[in-house]
C-alpha cells in the first residue's frame, strides 16, 4: 500500500507542524491540499505536491465549500490532518466567554468541520487516514490552559468515538499528541509567558524545553514522520490511538 497519488488535506498547513506533515506526505507522493486563513502564506510554500486554498476553520461553510473545490480540483480526500490550532494559555477566572469560544471553534469546532467533511471520500473509497494533531495537553491537562486543555482532550474523544464508528473497515482514525514542538508558537509563547510569570524570555524558553521528557524541542519533522508512518505500509491495526510524541512518558 502506497499513498502515491492519494489526495491528503491539511489545515494549518502554512507553517510549523502542518507544513511539515503537508511536504512529508508530498515527498511521498501524495496530492496535498494544505489550508489556512492566509493565502499569502499558503501561496509561498505552495508547489511540489502543494496546492494553496484559503479556509477559515472556523466557518462551517467555508470547510464545506473549501473541500468541496479540493475534492473537485484533485479528487476524494483520503487522508486528513485537522491540524490548525491555537495554543494560548489563560487563567480559567481570566477566561471569559470569547476567549473560550475561540480556542473551541478553532481546536474543536474546526476539526470536527474538516473532518466530517472529508468523510465522503473516505467512504466512497474505503480507504482513508484521519489523523489529528491534538497534544500532550489532551492527554494529562496543562496547568493555566484549561480552555487549551479541554479543546484538545475534544479532539481526542472524537477521534477514539470514530474509530469505533468505523471498526472493520478501510478507515483509521488516530491522533498525535507533542509535546512542545519547535515552531513560531515557541516564540510567542516565550513573550506571553515571560510576561505572564516576570521571567526573562530565554528563562520562559527553557520552562518550554524543561516540560519535554527528553530536555529538548520536539522537531516538526518528528511529528511529520509520524503521520508517515500512521499512513503507510502495516498501519492498518493502529486505530483509535492518541501518539505521544513527549520524549518520554507523559
Amino acid at each position: 500500500m502506497t499513498i502515491a497519488g492519494k489526495h491528503a488535506l491539511v489545515t494549518g498547513g502554512g507553517s510549523g507542524i502542518g507544513l511539515a506533515i503537508a511536504r512529508a506526505l508530498a515527498g511521498a507522493g501524495a496530492e496535498v491540499t494544505i489550508t489556512g486563513r492566509r493565502a499569502a502564506v499558503l501561496d509561498e510554500v505552495a508547489g511540489a505536491g502543494l496546492y494553496p486554498l484559503s479556509m477559515d476553520v472556523t466557518q462551517e461553510h467555508e470547510v464545506a465549500a473549501g473541500v468541496a473545490a479540493a475534492v473537485k480540483a484533485r479528487g476524494p480526500v483520503q487522508i486528513c490532518i485537522p491540524n490548525a490550532g491555537i495554543a494560548e494559555g489563560r487563567a480559567l477566572h481570566k477566561t471569559d466567554a470569547a476567549f473560550w469560544r475561540q480556542i473551541m471553534a478553532t481546536n474543536l469546532d474546526g476539526a470536527f468541520y474538516t473532518v466530517r467533511d472529508c468523510l465522503g471520500g473516505m467512504r466512497q473509497t474505503d480507504w482513508g487516514r484521519v489523523i489529528a494533531i491534538s497534544s500532550i495537553a489532551g492527554i494529562k491537562g496543562l496547568k493555566g490552559a484549561a480552555a487549551y486543555s479541554a479543546s484538545k482532550h475534544g479532539m481526542i474523544g472524537l477521534i477514539r468515538s470514530l474509530s469505533e464508528d468505523y471498526l472493520g473497515t478501510g478507515l483509521t482514525f488516530n491522533a498525535i499528541c507533542p509535546g512542545y514542538v519547535d515552531t513560531e508558537i515557541i516564540s510567542r509563547n516565550v513573550t506571553a509567558i515571560s510576561a505572564r510569570a516576570g521571567v526573562s524570555e530565554q528563562e520562559a524558553r527553557a520552562m518550554m524545553v524543561e516540560a519535554n521528557r527528553h530536555k529538548r524541542l520536539i522537531t516538526p519533522d518528528e511529528v511529520a514522520q509520524a503521520v508517515l508512518w500512521l499512513c503507510g505500509p502495516g498501519s492498518s491495526s493502529i486505530n483509535g490511538q492518541a501518539l505521544e510524541i513527549a520524549g518520554g512518558q507523559v
